[in-house]
């Protein structure tokens, strides 16, 4: 995957975050923007966070689907969220919703895939000293619509990988 700049992404010998997906300058404005609107207003909370237990793992209900796809496929996951509110409650804690994946050549295939797919609604950086990705909704506020394209691209990628693509 290319590396994109985001102020925040590495070079090729840095330990720390690398930004993956693409985004232009005017997105990257236009996030921040949103962002500093989006601390600055009111939270209101329209239901409690609901969970799902997936396995012996307790997770955001809005990600079971990708999630339980995942697993079906063998891409080992580590951390999802799909909080909406900074100032929730710990079990809420997400300003975005995102999935952390275990680098692998799958991973790496599923990302790629999902990149292609959701443009530039997809954020991805990758961090080489844990070996993992992490893709979230890079619009604030797009939570459900991020969970729900994730588990389009799980239950695409799945397909495609029995079709032999």
């Amino acid at each position: 995957m290319a590396e994109a700049d985001a102020g925040t992404a590495g070079n090729a010998g840095d330990t720390g975050e690398r930004v993956v997906s693409r985004h232009s300058d005017r997105q990257w404005r236009r996030r921040r923007a949103e962002l500093a609107e989006w601390t600055e207003r009111p939270k209101v909370r329209r239901r409690a966070k609901r969970t799902a237990r997936l396995g012996t793992t307790e997770i955001d209900a809005e990600l079971l689907g990708a999630l339980a796809q995942f697993k079906r496929i063998g891409l080992v996951t580590e951390f999802s969220c799909a909080g909406v509110s900074v100032l929730d409650e710990p079990e809420d804690h997400s300003l975005y919703a995102y999935i952390t994946f275990a680098s692998s050549p799958l991973a790496d295939r599923f990302v790629q895939a999902a990149t292609a797919y959701m443009k530039h609604r997809l954020l991805v950086t990758f961090e080489p000293a844990r070996g993992r990705y992490d893709c979230s909704s890079f619009l604030i506020g797009h939570n459900r619509s991020f969970c729900m394209l994730m588990e389009k691209c799980a239950r695409d990628f799945a397909i495609d990988q029995r079709s032999g693509m």
